[in-house]
């Protein structure tokens, strides 16, 4: 195989207004079912929205699973979008079904466990196995990563470095994510509530402060909701039956994300116009392939559901064009520099969207945590 190209070798863009990332776990077809045969009938669907990407400037990273690598249809489209450096490919592990299949799959893999519940062993060969996969197919060096289920630790990002990988997307800053562990004892799940809202360099011995390794982490754009005394109760009783949960979500959401779910139009609007959170230079959208077929996903089941998500796309993209620089991950890590030896923090501008000059007057701004 002939040396893989890098992928953060694209031309610079406009670096006077915050990046515009987005992110898509392009996967099988509706997983949150947990289908005992998985599809991939969204690549299909793939090509509409690069196409909508493109129109507007805005480059996206395909974060891709075993299931899609393996997919004819995907590496088609993959291969066409990287020929036209109009997008960037990255790697995107769920650990139960990406190969080697080891004895802990065996045992637990019904229960879709995160890969860092994994051996460390098996953590390692799992890693190299798509890595070196999506090299092969798209002779194209893995940069990019998101880790399945949001789960993500110290050994992980120790065995990206290991492998290469310059840039990570797994955390999402104020939340906690609790899973069926296997292992009963942990009941804290993945927890990144302490976890920084800008781009940092990892420290791998604790991964939630800046360090000087190589691996950059940027997080997820999720901001909090606003909370009282009344929606706090309103959550506490809710949470016990997950239909009252998905209610008081929608009422008062703890958390706004910047990802299209049905009937956050308003708060998706209002984080572009709002511009990046303080001492951040950016907003990361996250996306599922299979969110863009109708009935990949219980966020959008019908073809009309599709048409309206578009919509919103189109809406928040026309916008966003105006005041955004369209980056891939790949592109972003390019623009940051390398840790000292004493901070892991990145160098940031304050932007004012709707402004044509930015809201710090020392562009070199150091970010403190």
């Amino acid at each position: 195989m002939s040396t893989p190209r890098q992928q953060n070798d694209f031309p610079q863009a406009d670096h006077a207004r915050p990046a515009m990332l987005i992110t898509i776990d392009t996967e099988g077809d509706d997983l949150w079912s947990n289908p005992q045969t998985i599809t991939t009938r969204n690549a299909y669907y793939l090509p509409r929205f690069q196409s909508l990407c493109e129109r507007y400037g805005f480059r996206p990273t395909w974060l891709t699973n075993w299931e899609m690598v393996e997919c004819a249809v995907y590496r088609e489209f993959a291969l066409d979008v990287l020929a036209r450096d109009t997008a960037e490919v990255g790697m995107h592990l769920h650990a139960w079904n990406s190969p080697p299949s080891t004895e802990f799959d065996h045992a637990h893999g019904a229960c879709q466990p995160c890969l860092i519940e994994y051996p460390e062993a098996d953590m390692r060969i799992k890693i190299a196995r798509l890595t070196d996969r999506l090299e092969e197919v798209f002779n194209t060096k893995m940069i990019s990563h998101r880790a399945g289920r949001w789960g993500f630790n110290e050994t992980y990002a120790k065995l990206l470095i290991e492998h290469g990988y310059r840039v990570d997307c797994s955390v999402t800053p104020g939340l906690q994510w609790r899973f069926q562990y296997v292992d009963k004892q942990n009941d804290r799940g993945i927890d990144y509530r302490d976890f920084p809202s800008h781009a940092y360099w990892i420290d791998v011995d604790q991964i939630s402060r800046p360090g000087n390794s190589s691996l950059l982490e940027v997080p997820m754009t999720i901001v909090p909701g606003q909370q009282n005394k009344l929606t706090e109760a309103m959550h506490t009783v809710c949470q016990p039956v997950p239909l009252f949960q998905r209610v008081a979500n929608k009422v008062a959401p703890r958390h706004h994300w910047f990802r299209p779910f049905r009937g956050n139009r308003r708060s998706l609007a209002a984080l572009a116009e709002n511009g990046p959170q303080p001492n951040c230079d950016y907003l990361e959208m996250a996306l599922h392939s299979s969110e863009l077929m109708p009935g990949g996903s219980p966020s959008f089941p019908t073809q009309r559901s599709i048409e309206v998500l578009y919509e919103r796309l189109e809406e928040l993209f026309a916008f966003a064009s105006n005041h955004y620089t369209g980056r891939t991950l790949a592109e972003y890590h390019a623009m940051q520099r390398e840790p000292s030896a004493s901070s892991g923090n990145c160098q940031f501008v304050s932007y004012v969207i709707g402004s044509s000059e930015t809201a710090a007057s020392d562009q070199s701004q150091k970010v403190t945590t």
